[in-house]
C-alpha cells in the first residue's frame, strides 16, 4: 500500500482537488513540519495540545513530561487527531473575498499508546535526535534512568491521514483581472538563523558538522 484509504473523518471534501493521500505527500509534511498540534477530549472537553514530533515509518512519536495531563490522557490508547502544518504565504487577490494562503497541511488519525518499556521509549527519543542532528546522541553522556522515567513517550500508528496543498497565485472572478490593483503572492518560508553558543560554552569546543 502506498496511500491512505480515507474515510469520512478524513476525506477533504472542500477543494477536494488540493486533497492528497499518498505516503509521499503525508509523510513529507510531517517530516518537514517538526511541530504538530495534539487534539484529544477529556470528560467531553476538547483540547488541543502543540509538541515537538517524530516519524519512523507509518508511526508518529511525541513526548513530554510524565506529570503532562495531555500525556496522562493520550498513552491510554485513546483516539486522538494529529494536525500539522507549513505556511508558505499570502495570496493577494483583486477583492477581499478571494484572497487566500499558501500552505501543506496534514490530519492524522490513530489511538495513541504509552511506550512502556524504558529501552524502547530511550530508542525513540534516540530516532528523535537521530532525526533532528545526525550523530549528537552519541557526543552526549548517557540518558540517566530518571530521566527516562520523568519523560513520558507516546506513540501512535497512523490509521488514515490527509494532506490539503495550496499553491499558485489568485484566483479573481473573470471580471476583475481588468482591473488596476496589484495581485500576487507573499511567499513566506521558515528559516533557521545563526547559531547562538550557550554564554557557558567551553573554549575551543568546535561546531559540529551536523550543525553547519
Amino acid at each position: 500500500m502506498s496511500e491512505y484509504n480515507p474515510s469520512q473523518i478524513s476525506r477533504v471534501k472542500r477543494v477536494h482537488r488540493r486533497a492528497a493521500y499518498d505516503f509521499k505527500t503525508v509523510h513529507g509534511i510531517l517530516d518537514a513540519a517538526h511541530f504538530c498540534h495534539v487534539g484529544y477530549v477529556i470528560d467531553d472537553q476538547p483540547y488541543v495540545t502543540p509538541t515537538l514530533h517524530w516519524r519512523d515509518g507509518n508511526r508518529l512519536y511525541w513526548h513530554g513530561s510524565s506529570a503532562s495531563r495531555m500525556l496522562r490522557q493520550v498513552k491510554t490508547g485513546v483516539p486522538v487527531c494529529v494536525t500539522a502544518s507549513l505556511f508558505d504565504g499570502y495570496v493577494l487577490a483583486r477583492s477581499a473575498f478571494h484572497h487566500s494562503a499558501n500552505y501543506r497541511a496534514v490530519m492524522a488519525f490513530g489511538k495513541a499508546k504509552l511506550i512502556e518499556d524504558p529501552a524502547k521509549a530511550e530508542a525513540a527519543l534516540k530516532l528523535m535526535m537521530d532525526n533532528l542532528w545526525p550523530g549528537r546522541w552519541e557526543e552526549l553522556r548517557p540518558v540517566r534512568a530518571q530521566e527516562i522515567k520523568a519523560t513520558t513517550v507516546v506513540t501512535m500508528e497512523i490509521e488514515e491521514a490527509s494532506a490539503k496543498i495550496r499553491t499558485g497565485g489568485p484566483v479573481d472572478d473573470e471580471d476583475d483581472y481588468a482591473l488596476p490593483i496589484w495581485a500576487g503572492v507573499e511567499p513566506a518560508r521558515q528559516i533557521i538563523d545563526p547559531l547562538v553558543a550557550d554564554p557557558r560554552l567551553t573554549d575551543g569546543i568546535p561546531i559540529p558538522d551536523y550543525l553547519e
